[in-house]
């Protein structure tokens, strides 16, 4: 039965994708694979993959990613040069041309898919979602760290054989301040009982601006956030909004964006980066310990309906 299921799935899924006609499906000229390739290009966190790592990441026979590539090459899409790490391997890099089919193909992909649910009701769309992370931690083998708070260690855990989910931080998009307050608000409510109050916090600190912000994705899809603003002290910025969305946990993320804000603090010139928290964010205070950060005062409050125990945290850069 188990296999009649997944098979039946399988035919329902591809034909409501257009996973069998993707070019038509998409209006583009490039094939499923053809654009499985751009899209690992476009978003490999050094500007370039080796051609061996393409291949293992999306299990395609050499014989074929080398034509495939040569084709991009002769229509201005690639560039394929020895890698500066190991010559006999080979380094291929996007050029503009193939940057922008990358974007096109990324924007019509989106376009499908919010077609695809825009007409769902919101809880038959969290329905849809929760189906799906089922589905990829049961055969992809994703970890599951069980952690409650607002950021996760680096746990190295993956499936043998599966290739490890994609992390990239970026600068914030149109409609992504939004995203970080809502989530932020969704994730604390479920999991901590906190109220409106951190909503309002939260929608204040993004209305106040900021010096840099990052945006995690995995996999493509938003996976967290973190704030780097100039605190009130000279020489000091300020650490905010750390956010690892419970879906993408173990993943390394939450230290991601908290080296990114670190490394920025020093850059910009700053004496040293502070942050504030609570105690019950057990997972977030690894992340900061493990970045060098030291508490240096606690504080019991009330506030977002919870009685609550505050810490600030400092780091010397």
């Amino acid at each position: 039965m188990t296999v009649q299921e997944i098979r039946a799935f399988n035919r329902f899924y591809t034909n409501l994708i257009g996973a069998l006609d993707y070019s038509r499906h998409l209006h583009t000229p490039y094939t499923l694979t053809e654009a499985r390739v751009l899209y690992e290009l476009a978003h490999a966190a050094d500007d370039g993959l080796d051609a061996a790592d393409l291949r293992t990441a999306l299990s395609v026979d050499a014989g074929q990613l080398s034509r495939m590539l040569a084709a991009f090459e002769e229509r201005g899409l690639v560039t394929r040069a020895p890698s500066a790490r190991d010559a006999r391997r080979q380094r291929v890099e996007l050029t503009p041309g193939g940057r922008e089919a990358a974007g096109l193909l990324e924007d019509r992909s989106r376009e499908a898919v919010a077609s695809l649910v825009g007409g769902l009701a919101p809880g038959d769309r969290e329905r849809l979602t929760g189906a799906m992370r089922t589905v990829r931690d049961v055969l992809g083998g994703a970890p599951d760290t069980g952690a409650p708070d607002t950021g996760a260690p680096d746990t190295g855990a993956s499936h043998a054989g599966a290739p490890a989910p994609r992390v990239r931080l970026r600068e914030p998009r149109p409609g992504d301040l939004g995203w970080v307050v809502q989530r932020n608000a969704e994730v604390y409510a479920e999991e901590h009982g906190w109220n409106a109050e951190y909503e309002t916090l939260v929608a204040r600190i993004v209305a106040d601006g900021h010096e840099r912000a990052w945006i995690a994705e995995l996999d493509g899809e938003r996976a967290g956030c973190v704030f780097c603003v100039r605190d009130d002290a000279p020489g000091t910025a300020r650490l905010r909004l750390l956010l690892v969305d419970p879906a993408a946990r173990g993943h390394g993320i939450g230290r991601r964006l908290v080296d990114a804000c670190v490394e920025h603090a020093r850059a910009a010139g700053y004496h040293e980066l502070v942050l504030w928290t609570n105690d019950v964010l057990a997972s977030a205070r690894r992340i900061y310990q493990a970045a060098g950060f030291e508490l240096v005062g606690e504080k019991p409050h009330r506030s977002f309906g919870r009685d609550l125990v505050g810490q600030d945290w400092r780091l010397v850069l």
